[in-house]
């Protein structure tokens, strides 16, 4: 058994995100990509190892940030997490990967389920939230980007009130824009920095 114990994820084929419009950094129409990848015959479950160690597809991960008052979620990543590659990383992303308890593959249901039970595994808050789907990410320059590519979902809280259900999540905490792109920069994980980017440049 490998050391995901036989997960499996959602992927699509490279060559349809190819098809749509490849690119490196981030793209503000990720209606067009979903629409192409829940097209029937497509997106797909298969092995999370395999998946690993094929860049011939792209891992579908939900990529959901949140925003209160002008400031964003941010945390450092533990030693606890699975993903080695990112430890000691500051992160906005909270979400992950769509898997087969979420539903079929090609459904749009069965991603929003997935969206959902992310965030509700790694995160907890009040109040009201507002939700934008917000843009797609995709990094072909590193080993971690290479495999995956990500829908991001803007949330805007009504409340600061958010508290971690996993471990792996340490200072966790709404950061401004200034902070985020001044002296944590180099400590964010590339698709955080993206999406740093891409909030200055609104």
């Amino acid at each position: 058994m490998s050391r995901y114990n036989g997960e499996q994820v959602l992927v699509v084929p490279r060559d349809v995100f190819e098809q749509v419009g490849a690119f490196n950094g981030v793209r503000r129409n990720p209606q067009d990509y979903l629409e192409a990848f829940l097209k029937p015959g497509v997106a797909r479950f298969i092995d999370r190892a395999t998946a690993e160690e094929s860049p011939e597809y792209k891992q579908i991960i939900a990529y959901a940030i949140f925003c209160h008052e002008g400031k964003v979620l941010s945390y450092a990543r533990t030693s606890k997490g699975h993903e080695a590659r990112l430890h000691d990383k500051y992160s906005l992303g909270i979400g992950g990967h769509i898997n087969p308890v979420d539903g079929l593959a090609e459904n749009l249901s069965t991603y929003l389920a997935g969206v959902e039970r992310e965030i509700r595994e790694e995160i907890r808050f009040s109040g009201n939230a507002r939700q934008q789907l917000y843009a797609v990410i995709n990094d072909d320059t590193n080993e971690v980007g290479s495999v995956h590519l990500g829908i991001v979902h803007r949330f805007d809280l009504d409340s600061d009130a958010v508290e971690p259900n996993e471990k792996t999540l340490d200072r966790l905490a709404f950061r401004s824009l200034d902070e985020l792109s001044g002296e944590l920069y180099p400590k964010l994980e590339t698709w955080s920095a993206i999406c740093v980017d891409a909030l200055r440049g609104q």
